[in-house]
């Protein structure tokens, strides 16, 4: 990060923390940085004009100062604050759960990465829109897993590296990838993954997003497609997320 005393930055606000007294202590997500903490002060004041501008999911520009130990909000204006996601619970589960991934797999002093911010306002702005959040998080999912290192083998098989013939194959949390049905026989830990699934989740990943939007994958493809990232997420996180499990109580409720 470069050294200056002040500086504009334009942010997402992941998550928020009571500090000290009266202070608001935020992780933000910035085109220009990538993740970087900061202090609001006195955002917790009734008073404060900042409050309303730093709540979890909302895109704001920013005018951070360099404090002794944490960048310091002096000003900061909201792009788009994105109500719709705090007013329906599931899309505020879906958003909570875009966040927690890139929290999961991003962190401070990384430097900026602007296609990784790019997704995630573009992700929020497609969950605050649409009425359906599966195409939105599965799309992100997949270009997140690209921009973190850990793009998955759909197109050949992970192990000999043949290329994937339309059947039902194997995949690997462990490869990170599809395994073969030559391979699968002597392989352990593989999950089956239908023609159809594999197909979308191929689209997703070299198509842009208008192009996966004409996507029609049935309910079953939906969950298989869940399901799948899911187990690979957690295989990479080695743990397992929080906010899926929150969803879920959603909806049933």
């Amino acid at each position: 990060m470069a050294d200056f005393r002040s500086f504009r930055a334009s942010a997402v606000v992941l998550r928020h923390s009571d500090w000290g007294e009266a202070d608001r202590l935020l992780t933000l997500y910035t085109r220009e940085h990538g993740m970087v903490r900061a202090l609001a002060k006195g955002a917790r004041k009734v008073t404060s004009r900042k409050a309303g501008h730093l709540q979890p999911f909302t895109h704001v520009t920013l005018q951070l100062a360099r404090g002794r130990d944490l960048l310091l909000v002096t000003q900061v204006e909201t792009i788009n604050a994105f109500l719709p996601l705090h007013d329906d619970l599931v899309k505020t589960g879906h958003a909570a759960y875009v966040v927690e991934l890139l929290l999961r797999f991003c962190y401070e002093d990384e430097g900026a990465n602007p296609s990784i911010f790019r997704l995630l306002v573009e992700t929020l702005d497609r969950l605050e829109k649409e009425t359906d959040a599966w195409l939105p998080v599965r799309y992100y999912e997949m270009r997140l897993l690209d921009a973190v290192g850990y793009r998955p083998h759909l197109f050949e098989c992970a192990n000999c590296g043949r290329e994937v013939l339309p059947e039902v194959q194997f995949f690997s949390f462990i490869t990170g990838g599809v395994i073969c049905p030559r391979c699968g026989g002597g392989l352990q830990h593989l999950t089956r993954i239908s023609l159809e699934t594999l197909k979308y989740l191929r689209h997703f990943q070299r198509s842009s997003y208008r192009e996966a939007s004409r996507a029609r994958p049935g309910p079953e493809v939906q969950k298989e497609a869940e399901i799948l990232m899911q187990g690979y997420f957690m295989h990479l996180l080695e743990r397992q997320l929080n906010t899926p499990g929150f969803i879920k109580k959603v909806k049933a409720g």
